[in-house]
């Protein structure tokens, strides 16, 4: 009996075992297994040049600042790289979501896990799951650490990455509208995936998204909609020039999907989306690439306005003061220091983001996503050059070229900084926030380490007389550190 009885549970347990491999999901039986590209970069590299490049981003990007849209995107991006499979999880990376007030079809993330998303690109989405696909897309570009392992394939030198300042990891934009992003990037560049990338990511998103509970037919929808944009000559995101298409993409996403089983959704997520895209809706005009380009850097030399510091409070999307006056310059005045120097600014001036040798002040209505229109920058340069009139004159060329409107008015006059030999001199051009002439003083001093430390202080042209003595009390009240 005992041994007949063992017989019978054998064959009744592969009979169930083969009933299950069966019923089971064939998500774990039929999804693609992805393979760790070849990599000889460290998960650290990756971390810092994330870290470098978001700071570039914060500094010349318009970050749009609205808490209801920035807690939205983040709780779908956060449940997206909870779902990332085991095996591609790196527990140095920090995944962070942001908004770019720009209205192009566009989203990029860079290694190690800061993301930037377009609003354009929520705009256009039918359903949250096209912008949860386009968020899982460039995600597993992160999580395979796709840009290091191009980087990989292309040098040699090790660390040639590093340094090169902000790679756009898996920017779905390129072409002519990616390459007036790029200009802002100037020392940076656009990584152009291979086609063997762009598949890996678009089937590890597909198997991201349905381990979230999205359709991962999303993803494939939202790419067929971006190509029709891009085709035809009306001038949509030309995306594949940095994604290249592997070829059937449509297809073999579709197939993929069929082999995944769909976790279930929290079960909002319409109506929620419907709300975020009304919200939207209601901004000014969102401005293109190409414009945002042109408008060119306003915060020259300038640490991230990275919004986890608190130092850059919600502007309401970088709405400024138009069409009223910002408040005038309090006579009292407050003392602000850091490691570099110490100042006496209006009491009614605020300090702006920056990092220990960086940093702005500027009245409530003259700061925003897009930079400052009245107040104080100040900053160190690294120079090429120990004599001050030619570094001066270095400082003016970078700041002329990455702020493409303004002009330098004039030669350099002599002056003082805590009682170091200085040059001063004014750039002027029509700001592209204001729409108004805009006047900025450069007052330059070497600091004997072979960097330069500069003031700048802005204010409309027509302005000027009522900021001048505030500009003037506050160069007379800036001490060094006795260390510069």
């Amino acid at each position: 009996m005992m041994t007949i009885g063992r017989n019978r549970s054998k064959g009744l347990s592969a009979l169930l075992l083969a009933f299950a491999m069966f019923v089971m999901p064939l998500a774990a039986l039929g999804q693609t297994r992805i393979e760790m590209p070849r990599n000889k970069y460290t998960v650290a590299q990756d971390v810092q040049l994330g870290r470098e490049a978001a700071q570039q981003v914060y500094q010349q990007m318009p970050i749009l600042r609205d808490s209801t849209v920035d807690s939205y995107v983040e709780s779908v991006g956060q449940r997206l790289a909870a779902a990332i499979p085991p095996e591609y999880q790196h527990p140095e990376f920090r995944y962070s979501f942001d908004v770019v007030d720009a209205r192009d079809i566009n989203a990029f993330a860079l290694p190690g896990g800061p993301m930037f998303v377009n609003r354009g690109m929520i705009e256009a989405a039918d359903v949250e799951g096209e912008m949860a696909g386009v968020m899982a897309h460039e995600m597993s570009h992160v999580a395979l650490r796709h840009a290091t392992a191009q980087q990989t394939k292309v040098s040699s030198p090790k660390n040639t990455i590093i340094g090169l300042g902000a790679i756009l990891g898996g920017a779905i934009l390129g072409g002519q509208a990616g390459a007036q992003a790029g200009q802002i990037f100037a020392q940076g560049y656009f990584t152009r995936y291979s086609r063997e990338y762009e598949k890996q990511a678009d089937i590890l998103g597909a198997q991201i998204m349905a381990r979230a509970g999205y359709d991962p037919r999303n993803l494939a929808e939202m790419f067929r909609k971006i190509e029709q944009q891009s085709g035809g000559g009306s001038g949509g995101p030309e995306w594949l020039s940095s994604h290249p298409n592997p070829g059937n993409r449509y297809q073999y996403i579709m197939q993929e999907a069929a082999m995944l089983r769909v976790e279930p959704g929290t079960g909002n997520e319409s109506a929620q989306f419907r709300q975020i895209q009304s919200r939207l809706r209601g901004y000014p005009r969102a401005r293109t690439m190409e414009e945002i380009a042109r408008a060119g850097q306003r915060y020259p030399n300038q640490g991230g306005q990275n919004p986890n510091d608190n130092n850059y409070p919600n502007d309401n999307g970088g709405v400024y003061a138009r069409g009223e006056r910002v408040a005038y310059p309090s006579t009292r005045y407050a003392t602000q220091q850091n490691n570099l120097f110490s100042v006496a600014i209006p009491a009614n001036w605020r300090a702006l983001g920056g990092d220990q040798t960086s940093v702005s002040y500027a009245p409530e209505g003259a700061y925003g996503s897009q930079g400052i229109t009245h107040g104080v920058m100040f900053s160190v340069a690294q120079s090429n050059y120990s004599d001050l009139q030619r570094a001066s004159q270095e400082v003016v060329q970078g700041l002329t070229q990455s702020n493409n409107y303004l002009r330098q008015a004039g030669g350099f006059q002599r002056a003082t900084v805590d009682g170091r030999a200085a040059l001063a001199t004014t750039l002027a051009g029509r700001s592209p926030i204001t729409g108004q002439n805009e006047r900025v003083t450069i007052v330059t001093t070497t600091l004997g380490n072979g960097q330069v430390f500069y003031m700048a202080a802005v204010s409309p042209q027509n302005e000027y007389s009522t900021y001048q003595r505030a500009f003037n009390d506050i160069l007379r009240s800036l001490q060094l550190n006795s260390r510069y």
